[in-house]
Formats: C-alpha cells, sequence, structure tokens
C-alpha cells in the first residue's frame, strides 16, 4: 500500500532536558509541549541525600550539569533545560546565571534553569509581589524566598509542607490547600508553586479561577521559557502565564475572594 500521502514524520524539534535523578513527573513536562516537539531526558547521578540545600548544591554542580548536557548533543536539541527549582535557586542569581553559562558552553545552545525560568516569568506578568508555596523543610523555603527577594519581588506569604522525600506523590488537595494558605488575603499579584517533583499540572487553571491571580508552578514556567527559545509556544488548559486570554483584567479587582485565613506560625505551616 502506497503511504507516501503521509508526507511524515514531521520533522522533530528538541528540548533537552536535565533533571535530578528523582524527577518522577515526565509525564507532566509532556503535558505544556505541543506535538512538534520532543522532550529528551536525562537524569544527574544518584546520591543517598535527601532533598535539603546539600542535595540542591550536590545535582547543580557545574561538572554534574556539563555531563547531563554532554549525554544530549548526540540528538542535537535546539535548547537545554535545567529541571530543578531548589538547585537553580540555591546559589541565588549569580549562581544560577553561572548554570546557564555551564550549559550552553557543554551544549552550544541556548540554555534555562527552572528559577531562571521563575524570573522570567514574574517579569513577563509584571509581578511584584508573590505568595510562595513549597514543598521543601523550612531552610530551602528560605533559601527560595532570598533568590526572589534579590530579583526584587516581595514575597508575600509562604507555606510549606516540610517534605525530604516522595514530593511527587503529594496530591492536588494538598498542592491547593498549601495555596490557599499562602495567599489568604494578602496583596498578591501571583502565586508560585515550586519543585519540579510536586504534581500541579491539573491544578493551575482550578486555583486561577478561585484565587484570581495568575498561578506559577515550577514545571510550567521551565516548559515555558524553554519553548520560547526555540519560538514555539507551550500549551495547556487556561492558564495566565501561556494564554494572554487569560489574564486578569487590571480593571477588574484583583486578589482571592475567600474567608479569612489566620496567619498561621512556621511551625504549624507543615
Amino acid at each position: 500500500m502506497d503511504i507516501s500521502f503521509l508526507g511524515g514524520p514531521r520533522p522533530q524539534r528538541g528540548v533537552g532536558v536535565v533533571a535530578p535523578f528523582d524527577f518522577a513527573l515526565d509525564r507532566e513536562l509532556w503535558r505544556w509541549v505541543p506535538d512538534e516537539v520532543s522532550l529528551h531526558l536525562t537524569r544527574t547521578p544518584y546520591v543517598p541525600v535527601e532533598v535539603s540545600l546539600d542535595l540542591a548544591r550536590l545535582v547543580s554542580e557545574h561538572e554534574t550539569l556539563s555531563d547531563g548536557v554532554h549525554t544530549l548533543t548526540a540528538i542535537a536539541p535546539e535548547v537545554v533545560a535545567y529541571a530543578c527549582t531548589s538547585g537553580s535557586f540555591v546559589g541565588g542569581i549569580a549562581g544560577e546565571r553561572a548554570m546557564c553559562e555551564a550549559m550552553t558552553r557543554a551544549g552550544a545552545v541556548p540554555s534555562v534553569t527552572t528559577s531562571g525560568a521563575l524570573l522570567e516569568a514574574l517579569t513577563e506578568l509584571g509581578v511584584r509581589r508573590v505568595a510562595l508555596v513549597t514543598p521543601y523543610t523550612v531552610s530551602v523555603t528560605r533559601a527560595l524566598e532570598q533568590y526572589v527577594a534579590e530579583a526584587g519581588v516581595t514575597v508575600s506569604g509562604c507555606a510549606f509542607m516540610g517534605l525530604t522525600r516522595h514530593i511527587w506523590k503529594v496530591p492536588y488537595r494538598d498542592v491547593a490547600d498549601m495555596a490557599r494558605r499562602a495567599v489568604g488575603r494578602r496583596p498578591v499579584d501571583a502565586l508560585f508553586i515550586s519543585c519540579t517533583n510536586l504534581p500541579t499540572y491539573d491544578v493551575i487553571p482550578q486555583l486561577e479561577a478561585e484565587l484570581r491571580i495568575p498561578v506559577l508552578s515550577a514545571n510550567q514556567v521551565t516548559m515555558w521559557a524553554a519553548l520560547r527559545r526555540v519560538g514555539t509556544r507551550a500549551v495547556g488548559p487556561y492558564q495566565a502565564l501561556i494564554d494572554p486570554a487569560a489574564r486578569i483584567d487590571p480593571a477588574t479587582p484583583s486578589g482571592p475572594v475567600l474567608p479569612d485565613v489566620p496567619d498561621v506560625p512556621e511551625q504549624e505551616q507543615q
């Protein structure tokens, strides 16, 4: 049978992804990717360390990143993304920029990191006050707050889970509860849900509808920024970052319409 009429396969466009060894949400990354783009993932070597600042430093060493990028060069991706939030904010803004430079040298292609993509997204949306949700311990959460503050963005609220392992098993219900706690009735321009191992894809549109602010997540901003580098757009259900039509009209009163949520002492937020 003559199948020449199919004319395919279509030319493949590749996005390389370097992820930590414990990354478990490959499928979630794919959900933001248009049909003509393929993801090519590689992981950093295993180390017997729980989620912590020490782990963040280990999985973001320049030699480790370069080795990861080298494993992708044979398939010629057009951009390389480092998919780890803590690993890319642990060294501050200067550290994140140095990571991108190291990856670009290793692969001769543009490079992005999750935390760099976060700042890019905050700028895109004009965010000056952000609420944070993290699955991390207090020390890792504070490092994220410092990174965001270094970029000139005010952290208006924060809630964290205190987890050191199995973050990909957190259900959407818990993510949504933490989001409501972080935002409360504070003046907030956007919410960021940290950690590429925390599932967020399906909860983003629902939280945006409820809270009436843009909701960003680690995997979302990573894919959005990487795909921008290759001249295409992320796909997904109605969400402010990837669909300008979903952005709240400036004339519309912003902020969540929720009952008062009392501030929770830091140790109780876990």
